[in-house]
């Protein structure tokens, strides 16, 4: 199965020498990190174990975006990523796991790691091979263009999470651990989301602290909590849930907050703003 790209032109550059520039942009933009990192190719003591990054148009999250990426390239790229978003579509699986065949973006071809993604369809009692939950999913699609700005030489297994409960996310997390514990495999989670969406900044900035201290202390249920009780339009704790039980399989939870803004930041319209957070779990 071929997934072509779907918001190439609307959410990223379509000409690739345009995208190339925009990608550069974020790195060194006011917001970004200030420098375009290099690829570290020792692989061998990586502390990088997943990343927060959020799914919006490069113009608007990028910069923020581009904190998390810059430290995943210079711990070293794995051989798959793990990415996982929120269902924005309606259409699909609970859980749906593209089991097969390639992504295609402007500057590049990104493999599906099919053994991998069997896996954990096999060991969840909610993942299912799916493909239609992605046809015009973008929040696993933008992320390719960057990872794919610094080397090919990797393989994917995007997973789409419209069922987004703690059950869910505790299942998937303990399903991906023990896929590649089974398979030897070396992985590093994206979790793709952004955070309050259509609040004022001074709300949105309340919310996101919300989120990002449940984050900070591994508290799963207590994030799933304070989305729910105080009705925080984060869209993917799902995936962030996961990322969080993940690395405690891991026993190494620690998350690092690297940079959080909105999209006022970029527009200076405060009136009604998104929630953009970039980390790393190490």
């Amino acid at each position: 199965m071929i997934r072509e790209a779907a918001v190439a032109g609307a959410f990223y550059e379509n000409n690739i020498k345009h995208l190339r520039q925009s990608i550069e942009d974020c790195f060194t933009h006011r917001l970004g990190p200030g420098e375009i990192p290099k690829l570290s190719r020792i692989n061998d003591d990586k502390k990088v174990n997943a990343i927060m990054v959020p799914h919006a148009g490069y113009v608007y999250s990028g910069p923020t975006a581009a904190h998390g990426y810059s430290k995943l390239v210079k711990d070293g790229y794995p051989e798959t990523f793990v990415i996982i978003c929120p269902n924005h579509t309606g259409f699909g699986a609970d859980v749906s796991v593209y089991n097969e065949g390639s992504w295609i973006v402007p500057n590049g071809v990104a493999d599906v790691d099919d053994e991998l993604a069997n896996a954990i369809i096999k060991n969840s009692n909610f993942a299912s091979g799916d493909f239609l939950a992605h046809r015009n999913e973008h929040s696993i699609e933008v992320q390719l263009p960057i990872l794919k700005y610094f080397d090919s030489m990797f393989k994917i297994v995007p997973i789409c999470m419209m069922d987004q409960s703690v059950e869910a996310s505790i299942d998937l997390a303990e399903s991906i651990y023990e896929s590649c514990s089974d398979l030897n495999r070396k992985i590093t989670l994206i979790d793709s989301t952004d955070l309050s969406h259509f609040k004022s900044q001074e709300k949105t900035i309340e919310h996101d602290n919300l989120v990002f201290n449940e984050v900070k202390n591994g508290n799963t249920e207590g994030l799933y909590q304070v989305v729910k009780n105080e009705q925080i339009t984060i869209c993917g704790y799902g995936p962030t849930m996961v990322s969080m039980e993940y690395c405690k399989k891991l026993k190494q939870k620690n998350f690092e907050l690297l940079q959080h803004s909105t999209s006022g930041d970029i527009t200076l319209d405060y009136a009604s703003v998104v929630g953009y957070g970039s980390g790393v779990w190490y």
